[in-house]
């Protein structure tokens, strides 16, 4: 006799099949992500719940390949959900993105219990390609060496409701040492101008009111479509953009970064005071190695000419250590460029074999521990100039967007979280009025910590916006639909936060 607690729970044929989507990377993944998502449900599929961790009725793991451990990731990943997938008929487990673009078969001879693998070139396949796996009961794996459709015209199941991201390029034409995007993302293809401004009006119509220009090597937006001005144009277009608030864009590459980019962010007043600007080496020899085509005074040069146009402009950007051949004295050059950039944050990264990479086979390999030396070093001057430049705000009465999940503590100090124009994170006090994330807030800044600001007095204004009123709408029709059926245990505790996407893979 079988117990009740050895049952499988009944399984309501009728529900519609539940997805989680796992984002592993760079924001173009996470932008791609919302598109399979958009996908998914158009075919009849629905989100599975917060936390579900692996109960849905469809996983799809959207991988990176930069680091080099990101195939153990995967593989081990895919081996703990391999048991649930034994126990579970018709669940399916779907591969895709830049590592699925790499690997291509080896993923299933890998892990022969996966149902369905997909390239950078082909995501709108992905339904189609799971209908075939379980008609055929046999893998598919389905890479396209080209784009087919450009991301933007698929459906989208966007993350938030009042800030979107917007893709106006695929792939870059750069050459890095260290970097295999390239080789799986393609050449840069560029969408015509008049394609993304209909986007974003159409999302300024659904209530968004912030949004971000995407691209692999966004400032080189043009090329393809032979216009050298064309990113600075669209700057100024999206300026003309009634009820579009906020607009910022990543990854730029100091190569293609021209003065005509600089007079539009200066003079287009919905265009953010923030630009992230990877620096990755300070030194001359080490961006000759690593195949950068521009060099530390035409570096600087940028940054001050910047500084000049948008005095309030927050800098960021990316830097990496320990890069094949680097000396001590390369890596002093790092360091002075950071003191002189003075950069309101940096996103650091220990080098990092990439297989298939140029840099991975050159010779004078760094010593894990040096690398592991010099990047703490770089990491306590920029927790130093990153604190110094966050105190300088103190003082500063600021508007900020009111975001969603930014604050990890804000329900335990009863205070909400935002951005300021510049893009700094600030937790301020909770009115005692409604204030929703879209909406946006004037504060005064009390207190610098290294990566955040506070303003511990009372809000000086609320102004309830559109993006608000998005953002309710959006609740309370997630509030009146049924989520996914799943099988197994409910799961306890708070939900896993959202994907964070790493600023452009370290890769820009």
């Amino acid at each position: 006799m079988t117990s009740s607690s050895d049952r499988s729970p009944a399984v309501d044929v009728h529900a519609p099949k539940s997805y989680e989507i796992r984002t592993y990377g760079c924001q173009m993944n996470v932008h791609d992500s919302e598109r399979l998502a958009g996908l998914l449900e158009e075919a009849g599929y629905v989100r599975a719940p917060e936390g579900s961790d692996g109960d849905a009725d469809v996983v799809v793991f959207n991988t990176c390949a930069v680091r080099e451990n990101a195939d153990n990731r995967l593989y081990g990943n895919l081996g703990r959900l391999a048991p649930r997938k034994a126990s579970r008929p018709g669940m399916q487990i779907a591969v895709g993105g830049c590592l699925a673009q790499k690997d291509r078969d080896t993923i299933v001879k890998k892990a022969p219990w996966v149902d369905v693998v997909f390239g950078t070139h082909n995501i709108g396949k992905l339904p189609v390609l799971l209908e075939r796996a379980r008609v055929q009961e046999e893998a598919q794996v389905e890479i396209a060496e080209s784009l087919e459709a450009f991301p933007s015209t698929l459906p989208t199941r966007r993350e938030s409701a009042y800030a979107a991201w917007v893709s106006i390029s695929v792939g870059c034409n750069n050459t890095c040492t260290f970097c295999i995007v390239p080789a799986l993302r393609g050449k840069e293809k560029d969408r015509r101008p008049g394609e993304i401004l209909a986007e974003v009006e159409a999302l300024v119509a659904e209530g968004v009111s912030e949004i971000t220009l995407l691209g692999q090597n966004v400032n080189a937006y043009g090329s393809d479509i032979g216009d050298r001005e064309a990113f600075s144009k669209l700057l100024r277009a999206c300026g003309n953009i009634e009820g579009l608030e906020r607009v910022r864009f990543t990854s730029p590459h100091p190569r293609d970064f021209t003065d005509d980019v600089i007079a539009a962010m200066a003079e287009t007043p919905n265009v953010m005071p923030q630009l992230h600007m990877p620096l990755q080496s300070g030194s001359d020899t080490v961006l000759k190695a690593m195949r950068r085509s521009y060099r530390q005074s035409r570096y600087l040069d940028i940054i001050r000419k910047v500084r000049e146009a948008i005095p309030h402009a927050a800098i960021t950007t990316d830097i990496i250590v320990g890069f094949p051949g680097e000396t001590e004295e390369d890596f002093e050059e790092t360091l002075h460029v950071v003191r002189e950039a003075r950069f309101a944050q940096a996103f650091t990264f220990q080098y990092s074999k990439r297989p298939g990479t140029p840099a991975a086979t050159m010779e004078n390999q760094i010593p894990k521990e040096v690398v592991q030396a010099r990047y703490e070093r770089l990491v306590a001057l920029q927790e130093e100039i990153s604190w110094e430049e966050n105190k300088k705000q103190v003082g500063r009465t600021l508007e900020l967007m009111v975001a969603e999940g930014e604050g990890r503590k804000d329900d335990a100090t009863h205070r909400l979280s935002g951005r300021a124009a510049d893009n700094r994170l600030v937790h301020f006090t909770k009115p005692d009025q409604e204030v929703r994330p879209g909406d946006v807030v004037t504060v005064e800044v009390t207190y610098a910590a290294p990566h955040h600001l506070l303003a511990e007095g009372p809000v000086l204004d609320v102004r309830r916006t559109r993006a608000g009123d998005a953002w309710e709408k959006r609740n309370a029709e997630k509030a009146a639909k049924p989520a996914g059926v799943l099988l197994g245990l409910p799961k306890i505790g708070a939900p896993a936060p959202l994907p964070v996407a790493t600023s452009g893979c370290g890769c820009d």
